[in-house]
């Protein structure tokens, strides 16, 4: 990783005078960009964009974008960088504009018979006389930016439907990623001169480790559908391939880093089982945060690291220094947001909480129905007399819910059909509203913070106790069409605060109470695949490690249809994932 980040430091004093970028400009039109002066330019940008210089990084690159690959490529990267990192759906669709113009860029160097078509051929005398390096630069970039394609699908949507279709259009990005594998190996075999190998391994690495990654995520349904039409997973492989191109000296080097980062600090947890390798996460980082102490995406990450350790209040000062770095890309400061706002969730300071929520719902366009919702399910955590002082009408806010709905390209966000499932308590229809029971915890739940406050004794006591209110004030009210829902939801984050407490049989009796209610509820039948999945945890957290995976086969088997399905079969096949891992791993 050292050797990577030093790559990018031997562009810094070029970047930093401003002269490199000058110089691209003043090149007449008719000047060809060769491969050399491609990938140093690239290492150039991407030293801009880690230091917060990004319209810099972006201006170095735009005026070679539709005649060089790596500038194609480095500009459409970033681009879409900004699009996964701030969920932004204008970004999303900046990144998919950019990357077809890219992908028309690198087409213009591919080889007229394809790898794909071709290579197999090449392979069988021994010889890849008949491809240039600069073809074989070519390949990789293209299949870059159909990576990137494939990412971005991912980002839009989580519905597996939607994935498995966009997934026969990533196909030839994953086959011409095995076939640069392949060429990979014959140039190491043959001892094959090249100036600039290490790029190509780093582009072979990046792809087959990121492809890999992403692939074993998806439950196991859809990974047999996959495998049918030639896909494959496998994350220890995936990690494996990203370790090494993070260590290596090419341009990508920090791009492996960042996607192992996305994967430990984020992926893990909203799509994984929570448990998080932070040693390793806080080693890749350590290299990058000394060369960029102020960089936006360096911070961001050291404060997700600080956060996964318990370091709540250190997270949050470090998330705060990250807003206050750089005004230029105000979605970094969204995503800063975001996180500022869950943790005041996890102290229970609502108006700080609904602070952070409110500007969400100002600022950013990512999901008005869920930021709404929020902002609603946070207030309604408040005395009556604070929710006043803050001039918000909580039954107003939830009944803007549905109106604020969107559909990319035709999907839904499951988050944002969650919200508007549950603020239908709230519609004018009913001769009254029904109150949401812990609302602000719920969707914690839902977005797995849990989790990241096992190492935080003091906080899950407080919550539980928060629970514990709430259901004692149930027990006194009359009984309703929703008095089973409820006190479902309660028992549910009742056994997850004891989880995190180390109590285990009083954990179990609250998840057991959700399970034996099954048949009885009538409006919110998420509850019980959740609970049967954090039941399975219990188990294995007590070593019934047989138990636990029959109780998660269970989950994954016996239900359908009902909120958030999608995202609990994703934490499903990871839980199998690492149970079931032979101990030679």
């Amino acid at each position: 990783m050292a050797t990577g980040s030093h790559q990018l430091s031997s562009f810094h004093t070029k970047q930093a005078s401003g002269q490199h970028r000058s110089s691209n400009v003043s090149r007449s039109a008719s000047t060809k960009m060769d491969l050399k002066s491609g990938l140093e330019e690239c290492a150039v940008a991407l030293n801009l964009f880690l230091s917060n210089k990004f319209t810099d990084a972006l201006e170095l690159l735009q005026p070679w974008a539709k005649d060089s690959m790596y500038h194609a490529l480095g500009y459409s990267t970033i681009v879409v960088l900004q699009a996964i990192m701030t969920f932004e759906q204008q970004d999303i669709q900046n990144g998919i504009s950019a990357m077809k113009d890219a992908l028309q860029t690198c087409q213009k160097y591919r080889k007229k018979c394809t790898v794909v078509e071709s290579v197999s051929s090449f392979l069988s005398r021994g010889s890849l006389e008949q491809m240039t390096e600069e073809e074989m630069h070519a390949e990789i970039c293209y299949a870059e930016c159909l990576l990137q394609k494939a990412a971005l699908t991912f980002v839009q949507d989580e519905n597996m439907i939607n994935f498995i279709k966009g997934g026969m259009k990533i196909r030839t990005s994953y086959q011409i990623y095995k076939e640069c594998l392949s060429i990979l190996h014959v140039i190491q075999k043959n001892k094959i001169e090249q100036q600039f190998f290490y790029e190509f391994e780093g582009g072979v690495k990046l792809g087959i480790g990121a492809f890999n990654l992403m692939l074993s995520l998806l439950p196991a349904r859809i990974i047999r559908l996959l495998e049918f039409i030639g896909f494959s997973g496998n994350r220890e492989l995936g990690l494996l391939q990203l370790r090494e191109g993070a260590s290596g000296r090419s341009m990508r080097s920090p791009l492996c880093c960042l996607t192992i980062l996305a994967f430990h600090t984020y992926i893990s947890l909203i799509l994984g089982t929570g448990e998080v390798n932070v040693v390793e996460a806080e080693g890749l980082l350590a290299p990058f945060l000394q060369q960029f102490p102020n960089g936006s995406l360096m911070l961001f990450y050291h404060a997700r690291i600080e956060l996964l350790k318990g370091n709540v209040e250190k997270a949050q000062e470090i998330f705060r220094k990250c807003i206050s770095v750089q005004e230029e890309w105000k979605q970094f400061h969204h995503l800063c947001y975001w996180e500022l706002m869950w943790i005041h969730v996890f102290q229970q300071n609502w108006m700080k909480a609904y602070y952070y929520s409110d500007l969400l719902c100002k600022e950013s366009k990512w999901s008005k129905a869920t930021y709404v919702f929020l902002k609603a399910a946070i207030l309604s955590m408040l005395p009556e007399e604070d929710v006043a002082a803050t001039k918000e009408n909580v039954v107003a806010l939830f009944r803007q819910v549905e109106g604020l709905k969107q559909r990319i390209a035709g999907k839904s966000i499951p988050t944002e059909k969650f919200a508007v499932r549950k603020s239908r308590r709230y519609s004018p229809s009913l001769p009254a509203p029904v109150k949401l029971v812990l609302p602000a915890l719920e969707m914690m739940y839902i977005w797995n913070g849990f989790p990241v406050l096992c190492k935080r004794k003091d906080l899950s006591e407080n919550l539980l106790l928060t629970v514990e209110k709430a259901e004692a004030t149930l027990q006194n009210e009359n009984f309703s069409d929703y008095s089973v829902d409820d006190e479902c939801l309660v028992k549910l984050l009742k056994g997850c605060c004891l989880k995190n407490l180390q109590r285990p049989l009083q954990a179990e009796l609250c998840f057991s109470h959700v399970i034996q209610s099954e048949k009885l509820l009538k409006f919110d039948h998420y509850l019980v695949p959740f609970t049967l999945f954090e039941l399975a945890f219990l188990y294995k957290s007590q070593g019934e490690i047989d138990k636990a995976l029959k109780t998660l086969e269970t989950a994954r088997n016996n239900y359908k249809d009902y909120s958030m399905e999608s995202r609990l079969h994703f934490r499903i096949q990871a839980a199998l994932h690492l149970w079931r891992k032979p101990s030679s791993d």
